[in-house]
């Protein structure tokens, strides 16, 4: 029987974790194992649960228990279901669920970049990129068109924070992903050091008059190769283009003067895949 609870009282604790805590106080620095993420959706949770993440509780909509919800409920049998009607959940969480259901799951430890990228011949590294719509729509991106792996800097939007979890439509739970770097300073250095320890040479994409072009074929006779990707409005720093063995250029037409990083990773790793 699911464990299904009334909500008759929004300061309760046990709702802290859908209603109170920011994305960084649901995280443990210290001990990523210890925080807690939100997934949203049932889809997204499926795809969660199916990767093996372990549920804590459920916020859905009354009318989801015996609809959309109803698989997702029996996946996680003997937690706790927190229900009401939509508009005391949107007031709640202080926006509107997504299809309905949220579930907050335990995060886990992340692997180490070389456990990462043994296998991998195509990775992408994100710097700095703060927007979580664009973190989920490159995860996307990656899973789509076949990424081994992600890594992402000290300084990037958190892949398990709820918007990037959405956005993605869950593919942060399928390609594999980790922080290269314990804080700022160890990117762009030893952070690309450590790449080229592991045989990538690395491509950072950005509009320079001296670039390669992306349909290079010296960039597809590359074993392995990681796809550099720089925060929204900047771009890469000019210290990680300086120290990439590559740098690389969309080519742009009618005066348009780049692509939005979410949409440059699909050209990316389109062109850039392994034949």
């Amino acid at each position: 029987m699911p464990n299904i609870i009334e909500i008759t009282d929004f300061s309760a604790p046990e709702l802290d974790v859908f209603a109170r805590l920011t994305e960084g106080q649901l995280r443990n620095r210290q001990a990523e194992e210890k925080g807690l993420f939100i997934a949203e959706s049932p889809k997204v949770i499926q795809r969660a649960l199916h990767a093996g993440y372990e549920p804590v509780s459920l916020l859905t909509e009354r009318k989801h228990i015996e609809g959309q919800g109803r698989e997702i409920i029996s996946l996680c049998e003997g937690i706790p279901v927190y229900t009401a009607d939509s508009d005391l959940l949107s007031s709640l969480t202080g926006y509107p669920l997504t299809r309905g259901v949220l579930c907050a799951m335990r995060r886990r430890s992340l692997p180490s970049v070389e456990e990462l990228c043994r296998n991998a011949r195509r990775i992408a590294v994100l710097e700095g990129i703060v927007d979580g719509t664009n973190v989920g729509a490159i995860f996307r991106s990656a899973a789509a068109l076949n990424m081994d792996a992600v890594l992402v800097t000290p300084t990037c939007c958190d892949p398990l924070y709820r918007r990037c979890v959405r956005v993605s439509m869950g593919t942060v739970f399928q390609v594999p992903w980790t922080v290269i770097g314990s804080s700022h300073k160890d990117w762009p250095q030893p952070g690309l050091s450590q790449l080229r320890s592991l045989g990538f040479k690395t491509a950072a994409m950005a509009l320079r008059d001296d670039s390669f072009s992306i349909d290079d074929e010296a960039l597809r006779r590359e074993e392995k190769l990681a796809i550099i990707l720089g925060t929204e409005g900047d771009g890469l720093s000019s210290h990680t283009i300086a120290e990439c063995d590559y740098t690389v250029r969309i080519p742009m037409s009618h005066e348009v003067d780049s692509l939005n990083v979410a949409a440059a990773s699909a050209v990316a790793f389109w062109e850039l895949r392994v034949r």
